[in-house]
């Protein structure tokens, strides 16, 4: 077979035809290992096969073309060697109504040219052939893209895991049906998953690796097995750097006529991309300064310490290049809560938020969210969530941040406004006139005996920033609004204060915020 002229199908096994019941099929001659793949149908009368045919056909025929059962002029000879010639899989012969039996002759001539040769009863017709044929190509083809669905989803999620280049591995691995190896640059074996090939088959895909030409490249070669066995050697270039990481793949050897190896080229190109965006650069920096900064922090170290180290992890600087401050810049707090129904708080849900908000740093939990958006851009608002954003503050601060964001969600919640951004104190207004800590001493007497009732002191902190307004505030604190009324009504009598008069309002609300 002629394999630069076969159609780019499913193919169907000619065994499959043979055990179909509707169809009757059997193999008169013709050689029955290995397996026949049949890629199309075509039926022909002609003398000539060739000009009609592509490659790889199942060719019917009830050989009205040779109406003589033995061909003694050597007839059935040419026919098949000229079919032969054509490329077709197997030669279908027709019972009736030309020729009452398969003829010797060409029997004979398809046993010495090694064409299969299948006899097609009287009562099947060409077309239910051809019917059968395309229904076991449709059914391999959605096997086939189901096993590449699953397989990419499978190794997706891989690549979300907390050590992605080894679960990446192991399931190309399991997928593949043999061992997966990242080389290093210089050929090491860095990681691997499965089970290990001899070690003649581990040098050659070594070998391979090195030969990889800088940019997107790859190599195959062969290879065997401790019994002998062929097994089959591909290796692939991650990145685009001459000193770059490698694939490795070994598997057992498949005939590329069954059409799995399309579907294991499909896996092993969606995992060779994956592996270069987990082992770039870029990646592997930004890893390595987010595992830095978490260890610091566990370590007792303080916000601003590390913030440089996180920003680095964000922009992909290493070590050694600047990332702007040193204590990382400003940042923005965002806290959010979903609409509606609970959703997916898995890590595509997170993937997702993480792009739209313009930072990895999410923490999603159920239907909470928290992020730090690096910087003093915008943040925009995101389908299902309402959020609420502080103003940006130093590291130093991101409490006071988390304070401002929580405040910002519950105006943002009482409004049912998308985004809400916590505005911050203007420079030179009434609090650049009070000093910060008589402000605090008179805020903290103030409010003295609302200090044992977290619930009341909350209360009247978001009812004053609504403007008084019973109903946003029940829905800023997911309460009944007559419970609103009964906490307010309780924090003006301990204060002994009228909360209907806009001064004694004010001097509440500057009290909370000094106290």
């Amino acid at each position: 077979m002629r394999n630069d002229r076969v159609p780019p199908t499913a193919p169907v096994p000619l065994s499959a035809l043979l055990t179909h019941p509707a169809l009757g099929l059997r193999q008169v001659a013709g050689p029955r290992e290995p397996e026949t793949w049949v890629y199309l149908v075509h039926t022909s009368e002609m003398e000539d096969p060739v000009p009609y045919l592509l490659g790889g056909e199942l060719l019917l025929s009830a050989g009205v073309h040779t109406p003589d059962p033995e061909g003694t002029d050597d007839s059935w000879d040419r026919y098949v060697s000229r079919t032969v010639q054509a490329g077709a899989a197997a030669l279908g012969f027709g019972i009736a109504p030309v020729h009452q039996t398969v003829p010797r002759a060409l029997a004979e001539a398809c046993d010495r040219h090694g064409l299969p040769l299948v006899e097609v009863e009287r009562r099947t017709t060409f077309t239910a052939v051809a019917s059968a044929v395309w229904d076991a190509m449709a059914e391999r083809r959605h096997h086939e893209l189901r096993r590449i669905t699953e397989a990419q989803q499978s190794l997706a999620t891989a690549a979300a895991r907390p050590h992605p280049v080894p679960e990446v591995l192991r399931r190309l691995s399991r997928h593949l049906g043999g061992w997966t190896v990242l080389h290093g640059p210089d050929g090491a074996e860095l990681a691997d998953a499965g089970p290990r090939p001899p070690q003649p088959a581990r040098s050659a895909l070594e070998a391979l690796a090195a030969r990889l030409r800088p940019g997107p490249s790859s190599a195959a070669d062969t290879a065997a097995d401790a019994d002998g066995a062929p097994l089959y050697l591909s290796a692939y270039g991650l990145g685009q750097s001459e000193r770059r990481l490698a694939l490795g793949v070994c598997a057992p050897r498949r005939d590329a006529a069954d059409g799995t190896n399309g579907a294991d080229r499909a896996v092993v190109g969606l995992a060779v991309v994956l592996l270069a965006l987990l082992t770039g650069r870029r990646t592997v920096t930004a890893e390595t300064a987010r595992t830095a900064a978490l260890v610091r922090l566990m370590l007792g170290a303080a916000p601003d310490e590390v913030a440089g180290l996180v920003r680095r992890s964000l922009t992909g600087a290493g070590a050694e290049e600047p990332a702007g401050d040193e204590d990382g810049g400003a940042w923005t707090v965002v806290r959010g809560r979903r609409r509606g129904r609970a959703g997916d708080a898995g890590p595509l849900a997170a993937a997702a938020l993480a792009a739209g908000l313009g930072t990895p740093l999410i923490d999603l939990a159920g239907d909470e969210l928290c992020a730090l958006v690096p910087g003093e851009g915008e943040v925009r608002a995101q389908p299902g969530w309402t959020l609420g954003a502080a103003a940006p503050v130093r590291a130093g601060e991101l409490a006071r941040g988390a304070d401002d964001a929580d405040r910002a969600l519950r105006r943002a919640v009482a409004g049912r406004t998308p985004v809400v951004r916590h505005a911050p104190d203007r420079a030179g207004g009434v609090a650049s006139l009070v000093d910060p800590a008589e402000a605090g001493a008179h805020g903290r007497a103030l409010l003295a005996p609302l200090e044992d009732s977290p619930a009341l002191l909350e209360t009247l902190r978001v009812w004053l920033s609504l403007h008084g307004s019973w109903d946003r505030t029940a829905v800023a604190l997911e309460v009944h609004r007559n419970t609103v009324r009964q906490r307010i009504a309780r924090a003006a009598a301990l204060l002994g204060a009228d909360l209907a008069d806009a001064d004694v309002r004010m001097e509440l609300w500057f009290a909370l915020k000094w106290r």
